[in-house]
């Protein structure tokens, strides 16, 4: 097939608004892809009225939003000859097509970049969306160094070269797509945003979102390295005011607790955080190299805190909590960051 604009859409317990969204799309040139994520029966005439105007893939049971996203891909990749642009959408009526149009077309002219709808939450936003975006928006920041405006968007499009990337990356679930956007960061792939409507139908009543058990899985990388920094905070901590009261030697102190706590991290970042399956002998090089570059600035800055005429303890908590961010990405992106898996089109 040579259809160069795809539209991939999955969907959940969906209502006539996929049937509405698919045939706009399918008159506006699109070949349109919809995956039934394990949906009742309940939805059978919904997909089944869909199917006038998509390709309807189904999965026997609910598997979760990454899952169709791959589903949807791989299937993609099968059918369709290359080059082309994939869009995908949300089920829900609250991607319009024009915006639909508009992210496709800057995806068009920057082939290597993945693009992102992304809503200005201006109108009638339910509280713990706003809320909830905002929150994210910063984390991610926090952890990647690139500035996106709305990281939980579903409407994205990218040009085909990029499907072997984003079949790679972890995840099924709600999770998946903020994966993809850690992924994309840590491998300086671009990221573009074009502003789109933001649009709430229902107070986001037909959202699948489940607000604990999903932004856990969002979080849950972020939360654990947050865990395992805090408890090698913990031992650093310790040692260096134990150290420090016994001694007096502020700079010596530091270096001695560092060493004894960075064993520690790196054990715990390798194993529980990151599930790294690069040779443990380059990462302890990598982390080494990493602990001494941290140890510098960490000493350095310690140093100019105390001579400021701060106590020693409050110098300490300042540095870490400064040099935190640095760690997560270095870590991240460098150390512990997963093999890349190859993909051929079948």
């Amino acid at each position: 097939m040579n259809t160069k604009r795809i539209a991939l859409i999955p969907a959940y317990e969906p209502d006539e608004r996929l049937v509405a969204l698919a045939e706009e799309l399918e008159r506006e040139d699109f070949a349109v892809v919809v995956v039934n994520d394990g949906s009742g029966a309940d939805s059978a005439d919904v997909f089944r009225e869909a199917a006038r105007w998509a390709q309807v893939l189904t999965h026997p049971h609910n598997r979760g939003k990454g899952a169709a996203l791959k589903t949807g891909l791989q299937y993609i990749a099968a059918h369709f000859d290359a080059p082309y642009t994939v869009v995908t959408a949300d089920a829900d009526g609250q991607h319009k097509t024009n915006d639909v149009l508009r992210v496709c077309a800057e995806a068009e002219s920057h082939s290597d970049s993945l693009v992102l709808g992304s809503r200005g939450f201006d109108g009638d936003v339910p509280l713990r969306s706003r809320f909830g975006n905002a929150v994210t928006r910063c984390v991610y920041r926090l952890c990647s160094g690139v500035k996106v405006y709305d990281t939980q968007t579903g409407l994205r499009a990218f040009s085909d070269a990029l499907t072997p990337a984003l079949l790679d990356i972890e995840g099924d679930r709600y999770e998946y797509e903020m994966n993809v956007l850690m992924a994309f960061a840590r491998q300086k792939r671009p990221i573009r945003e074009v502003r789109i409507e933001t649009v709430y139908l229902e107070g986001n009543a037909s959202s699948h979102f489940d607000t604990l058990r999903d932004s856990w899985r969002i979080y849950r990388n972020i939360l654990k390295f947050s865990a395992a920094s805090l408890c090698g905070f913990a031992v650093d901590y310790t040692l260096f005011c134990a150290l420090s009261a016994a001694t007096g030697l502020t700079a010596a102190s530091n270096v001695a607790a560092r060493l004894v706590s960075a064993a520690v991290n790196f054990t715990l970042n390798r194993r529980m955080v990151f599930h790294s399956d690069a040779p443990a002998g380059r990462s302890a090089a990598q982390y080494a190299a990493l602990a001494a570059a941290i140890l510098l600035a960490n000493t350095a800055l310690l140093e100019a805190l105390s001579a400021a005429g701060l106590a020693a303890w409050l110098a300490k908590l300042l540095t870490e909590l400064a040099l935190f961010s640095a760690s997560y990405l270095a870590q991240s992106k460098w150390i512990f960051k997963k093999e890349r898996v190859q993909y051929e089109k079948a």
